[in-house]
């Protein structure tokens, strides 16, 4: 009988490689969305809405080398499922982490995190009961955090990291 931890290392093993197969594949398709009612680039998307999808992008960027940083394993980055996309899916020692990165260029409308609401929270629990089942992983135990990041200057950002951000 084997042992959760191969069980777990397994998935990670096979969503590692998914994810590098669908990489190759499909390329950085982000972006593509458009705007409505906005002034649109050659690419279709309005400058606001490409200024946030560049925003987005440097925080997930930021977001994935700060938790690597602290020993978290990477797994998945930017995982789409029909319910959605999840940011991050990371492991901390035996934990799966579903990771929702948010970011803004300033506090004025408020922390990111604040941006996290019931809503967003079903969506995300949805996608990695997704992953779970895809990947069949059983019997580990599974975490939600959010990292919220301001982007103080071009090269400096405040980083806060909630752990367990959806516990009750």
């Amino acid at each position: 009988m084997e042992d959760r931890a191969g069980v777990t290392e397994r998935a990670v093993a096979s969503a590692r490689d998914e994810g590098a197969r669908r990489e190759d594949r499909s390329g950085d398709d982000r972006g593509r969305k458009q705007g409505r009612g906005r002034k649109k680039g050659s690419d279709g998307a309005s400058s606001a809405d490409s200024h946030n999808i560049e925003l987005g992008k440097r925080g997930e960027d930021a977001a994935a080398r700060f938790l690597y940083r602290r020993g978290y394993e990477i797994v998945e980055r930017n995982w789409t499922c029909s319910a959605g996309e999840a940011d991050i899916i990371a492991r901390d020692e035996e934990w799966v982490v579903f990771v929702e990165v948010k970011t803004r260029s300033s506090c004025e409308k408020g922390f990111p995190s604040e941006a996290v609401d019931p809503e967003k929270r079903k969506r995300y629990e949805n996608i990695a009961a997704l992953f779970l089942r895809d990947y069949d992983v059983v019997d580990v135990p599974v975490r939600f955090d959010v990292v919220s990041i301001v982007l103080v200057a071009p090269d400096r950002a405040m980083i806060r990291h909630h752990i367990n951000a959806y516990s009750s």
